[in-house]
C-alpha cells in the first residue's frame, strides 16, 4: 500500500529528473517510495530520525548546498511547520517545486489554507487522513523563519519543548534540586532550564546536557555559559556515558508526532544505566504517568518529594544492576 507521498509522486505531483532532493523534517521510518533516495538529503534535528534515516538516504543536520526540490515533511508545531517551508522556499531557485505533505492530526489544512494565501498552490492530493500538495518556490513571507526569541530569562526557538515559557514540571523539580554533587546527566536538556539551576551548586564538578532536538540544545548552549556544561546531541535512551552520580529529568512522553509513554520509561532505563552504584535520579513527572512501576524494578529505594499542580517529583536510588 502506498503512502500518501509515494501516491502523490505518482499522480498530479512530481519532481525534476535532475538535481537534489531536499527531505526536511522526515519520520525516521518515513515511507519514501518514489523519492530518489540517490540524489536526496533529508535533514533533521532530531536525533533519533537523523540515525535512523542514516541507514537509507544521506542525512545532514541543516540545510546546505542548491537544491532542486524539497518535501516538508510537516511537524505538530505551527511555528516550526512555518520555518521548514521558509527553509526550503530559501533552498531552492525561485519557481523549484515544494511539496508538503502532513496529515489533518498535524494541522495540513491549516497551513494548506496559509499557503494558498500567499504562493501558487496547485494539486491537492487527499489520501490517508491527510494532504499533499506542491507550490512553486517563492519568497516566504517575513515571520514565517524561526529566530530566538527570550522568554523567561531564557532563549527559546519554534519546535521546542515549551517554547513559551519555563514548563511548570520542571520549576517544580528545580525547587528540589537540593544536594546535588560530583557529575550531574540532565537526560532530555531541552533549552537549559534544569541544567543551569543545577549548575547554581558549587558542589557540583559537571553537568552532561543531553538532548535529542538540535535547536533545543542550541538555545541551551546560549543558556547555560558554564565551563562544567557539556553538550550532547543525542538520543537519551541509547546516550553512553557515566557513570554519574545524579541524573536530573523531566522525560518525554511523546515524540515529535505522537504521543508515547514508554518513551518516558525507557529515559528512565536509560539513567540507571548511566549512575554508579550509589547514584541518585530526581525526576518530575505528570501525576497519571505510570513511572513508579519502572522505578521499583530498576532501583532499590523510591521516594515521592512533592506532589503538587498534576506533577510529582520521585528521588530513586540505587540502581539495579542488571544481567
Amino acid at each position: 500500500m502506498k503512502s500518501r507521498l509515494s501516491f502523490a509522486l505518482s499522480g498530479p505531483l512530481s519532481l525534476p529528473e535532475a538535481g537534489r532532493v531536499l527531505l526536511l523534517r522526515p519520520a525516521g521510518d518515513a515511507i519514501l517510495d518514489g523519492v530518489p533516495l540517490d540524489r536526496a538529503v533529508a535533514v533533521t534535528g532530531f536525533r533519533p530520525d537523523y540515525d535512523a534515516l542514516a541507514a537509507r538516504v544521506a542525512v545532514a543536520e541543516a540545510v546546505q548546498g542548491d537544491f532542486a526540490a524539497a518535501i516538508v515533511f510537516l511537524p505538530r508545531a505551527k511555528a516550526l511547520a512555518f520555518d521548514l517551508i521558509a527553509q526550503a522556499c530559501a533552498a531552492l531557485p525561485e519557481g523549484a517545486p515544494v511539496i508538503i505533505d502532513g496529515a489533518k492530526s498535524d494541522g495540513v489544512e491549516s497551513v494548506l489554507k496559509a499557503c494558498r494565501g500567499i504562493f501558487a498552490v496547485g494539486d491537492v492530493v487527499s489520501k490517508a487522513h491527510g494532504k499533499c500538495f506542491a507550490f512553486p518556490a517563492a519568497p516566504a513571507p517575513g515571520g514565517w523563519a524561526a529566530e530566538f526569541s527570550e522568554v523567561d530569562g531564557f532563549l527559546t526557538t519554534a519546535g521546542v519543548f515549551s517554547a513559551d515559557g519555563v514548563d511548570p514540571g520542571s520549576a517544580l523539580l528545580a525547587e528540589h534540586l537540593d544536594g546535588l554533587k560530583g557529575r550531574v546527566c540532565d537526560l532530555g536538556a531541552g533549552w537549559g532550564f534544569l541544567a543551569r539551576a543545577a549548575l547554581a551548586s558549587d558542589t557540583v564538578s559537571e553537568v552532561a546536557l543531553v538532548e535529542a532536538e538540535r535547536a533545543a540544545l542550541d538555545c541551551a548552549r546560549r543558556n547555560v555559559d558554564d565551563p562544567r556544561a557539556r553538550f550532547h546531541w543525542a538520543d537519551a535512551t541509547r546516550f553512553a556515558d557515566g557513570p554519574f552520580d545524579w541524573v536530573i529529568s523531566n522525560p518525554p512522553f511523546h515524540t515529535p508526532r505522537k504521543t508515547d509513554p514508554a518513551l518516558g520509561q525507557a529515559f528512565l532505563l536509560a539513567a540507571a544505566r548511566l549512575l554508579g552504584p550509589k547514584g541518585r535520579l530526581r525526576i518530575v513527572a505528570n501525576r497519571h504517568l505510570p513511572y513508579e512501576s519502572v522505578l521499583t524494578e530498576t532501583f532499590a529505594e523510591t521516594l515521592v518529594l512533592a506532589d503538587r499542580g498534576g506533577y510529582k517529583v520521585i528521588e530513586a536510588t540505587r540502581p539495579r544492576r542488571r544481567k
